[in-house]
C-alpha cells in the first residue's frame, strides 16, 4: 500500500484536538507530525477535516450466515466502512446460531473472505455449551453473548444457578442482553386483552417496560457480584438502570454499560412518525431516559456507545408489538448522528473518540487499534462538517435491506474517508474491496 499521508487535519485524539499531519506506511501509522510533514506516494489534504480513530463496534448483527436475505457480511461491512467504523464485533444470533467452536471458526473464515473491516465474534451463551465457554483463546475472542431476554429463541438464560456458572468460566468480557422475560410476557397479555387484539408499536415502551429492563440487570449484576467476571451491560435504555452503574473512568470496572445512537437520538414520540421503524429490543422509551443517557455518556456511567445494527427488511417490519420484527440498520449513520451531538453541546468531539474508540478499545483489550499511535493499525475516519446540512434518505444507504431508521433527519456531519489497516476501503462515496479487513487480537492472558 505504501506511503499515505493524511495532511493538516484536526487530529482527535486522547482528550486532544490538534492541527496534524499522519502518516500511513502499508498497515500501520509510521508517524504524526505537528510540522515537516515527510514526503509520501499519496497526500490527503485534510485541512478543514478532522480525523478520528476508526469507529470500534462492539454489537452489530451481521445476519452471516442463514438470514442473508436482509443483510450479510460483505454488505453490512461496506455500511460500516461508509460510516467510519473499522472494527466490528458480530454477534452470534444468526442461522445457525453461533454456540460452538465450530462455527466461531466458520464465522471466521468467511470473514476473512468477505468483511471490508476488522472483526470479531461473540461466542452465544446457552444451557448446554459451558465446555465450548471454557475453551475460548481470550486472545483471539471479544467476548460471550448473554441473552437474559426473550428477543433471540432458543438462548435464554436467565436461571440464577447458570448465570453464576457462566460468570464464574468466562475469560472474557460477557455481553449481556438484559429483560425480564416473565415481565414482557404479563405486559402483552394486558395490553393485548384490553386493546382487544396486536397492541400498536407505540405501546412497545410499556410492554418491553422500564421494569423489565431494570430486574432484569439489576439480577445481572448481582449474580455476578463475587465473581471475576467482566459484565459489559448492552443497550441500557432507562434511567433507572443508570442507579446501577458507578461513574467515573473505565479503568477498573467490573461491571459496564453501552448505550445505542438510536436511544439517544430517538424517543417514544417518534413512534407516532417513525412506527415500526425504531422498534428494537429493549425499546426506545421516553425523553426523561434518553436524556438521563446523555448525561451518563459525560459522567462515565456509560462506557461505550455501540450500534446494535440489527437489519431486516421492511416487509418484516410490518405489524405491531408482536408481530413487527424488532431492530433496526443503523450503520452507516452512528457516527455523524453522534457528531451531530456535539453541535449542541450535549458532547465534544473528543468524547465520541472516547464513547466509540479509546474506551471499546480499553473494555475489551483490543491490541494496537482504537487510537492514532505511532505503531498502532492505521485505522482513520476522515469526517467534515457542512454548514447547510443534508437529509438522510433511504435511497442514499448501502445496506442490503434498503433503508435506515434515520430517513428524513437532519445532519451536518459526514464521513469523508475510512482506512482500515491503512486501506483506503472508503473514499468520498466510493469503496475499495480488494483488501479486507483483519481479525482482531486482543491483550489477555
Amino acid at each position: 500500500m505504501g506511503r499515505t499521508l493524511i495532511k493538516d487535519a484536526m487530529v482527535v485524539n486522547e482528550g486532544q484536538v490538534q492541527r496534524a499531519s499522519v502518516l500511513i506506511e502499508n498497515d500501520i501509522i509510521a508517524g504524526i507530525f505537528t510540522s515537516d510533514a515527510p514526503k509520501a506516494d499519496t497526500v490527503i489534504d485534510a485541512a478543514g477535516k478532522w480525523l478520528l480513530p476508526g469507529v470500534i463496534d462492539d454489537h452489530v448483527h451481521f445476519r452471516d450466515p442463514g438470514l442473508t436475505h436482509k443483510a450479510d457480511m460483505a454488505s453490512e461491512s461496506l455500511a460500516a466502512a461508509a460510516g467510519g467504523v473499522t472494527t466490528v464485533f458480530d454477534m452470534p444470533n444468526c442461522v445457525p446460531q453461533t454456540v460452538t467452536l465450530d462455527a466461531l471458526n466458520d464465522k471466521f473464515r468467511h470473514a476473512a473472505e468477505s468483511c471490508l473491516v476488522n472483526h470479531s465474534f461473540y461466542l452465544g451463551a446457552t444451557h448446554t455449551n459451558l465446555d465450548q465457554i471454557e475453551k475460548i483463546d481470550p486472545k483471539n475472542i471479544c467476548g460471550v453473548k448473554l441473552f437474559m431476554g426473550s428477543s433471540t429463541g432458543g438462548m435464554l438464560l436467565d436461571d440464577a444457578a447458570s448465570l453464576k456458572a457462566l460468570f464464574q468460566t468466562a475469560t472474557v468480557p460477557v455481553a449481556v442482553h438484559c429483560e425480564e422475560t416473565s415481565i414482557i410476557n404479563a405486559n402483552m397479555e394486558r395490553y393485548t386483552s384490553q386493546l382487544g387484539g396486536e397492541p400498536p408499536v407505540k405501546y412497545h415502551p410499556l410492554i418491553r417496560s422500564e421494569e423489565a429492563c431494570y430486574a432484569s440487570t439489576s439480577k445481572a449484576l448481582e449474580v455476578a457480584a463475587g465473581t471475576n467476571v467482566h459484565l459489559h451491560i448492552l443497550h441500557l435504555t432507562t434511567a433507572r438502570e443508570l442507579e446501577l452503574f458507578s461513574n467515573g473512568p473505565l479503568s477498573g470496572k467490573q461491571f459496564t454499560a453501552e448505550a445505542c445512537p438510536a436511544h439517544l437520538w430517538f424517543t417514544d414520540a417518534h413512534y407516532a412518525t417513525k412506527g415500526t421503524r425504531i422498534k428494537c429490543n429493549p425499546a426506545i422509551k421516553t425523553s426523561a431516559d434518553r436524556d438521563a443517557l446523555r448525561r451518563a455518556l459525560n459522567d462515565g456511567r456509560i462506557d461505550v456507545v455501540g450500534t446494535d445494527h440489527a437489519p431486516h427488511l421492511l416487509s418484516e417490519k410490518q405489524g405491531g408489538c408482536r408481530t413487527a420484527a424488532s431492530g433496526m440498520p443503523v450503520l452507516p449513520y452512528s457516527l455523524p448522528v453522534m457528531l451531530e451531538m456535539t453541535d449542541n453541546g450535549i458532547l465534544k468531539i473528543t468524547d465520541i473518540a472516547r464513547l466509540m474508540c479509546h474506551n471499546p478499545a480499553q473494555l475489551f483489550s483490543i491490541k494496537e487499534r482504537g487510537y492514532i499511535r505511532k505503531g498502532y493499525k492505521a485505522d482513520l475516519t476522515l469526517v467534515k462538517r457542512t454548514a447547510g446540512g443534508y437529509t438522510i434518505s433511504d435511497a442514499q444507504v448501502p445496506n442490503k435491506c434498503g433503508w435506515t431508521p434515520f430517513d428524513g433527519e437532519q445532519l451536518h456531519w459526514q464521513v469523508c474517508a475510512t482506512w482500515v489497516n491503512g486501506h483506503a476501503a472508503y473514499m468520498n462515496g466510493t469503496f475499495d474491496t480488494s483488501i479486507k479487513g483483519q481479525p482482531v487480537q486482543f491483550n489477555r492472558l
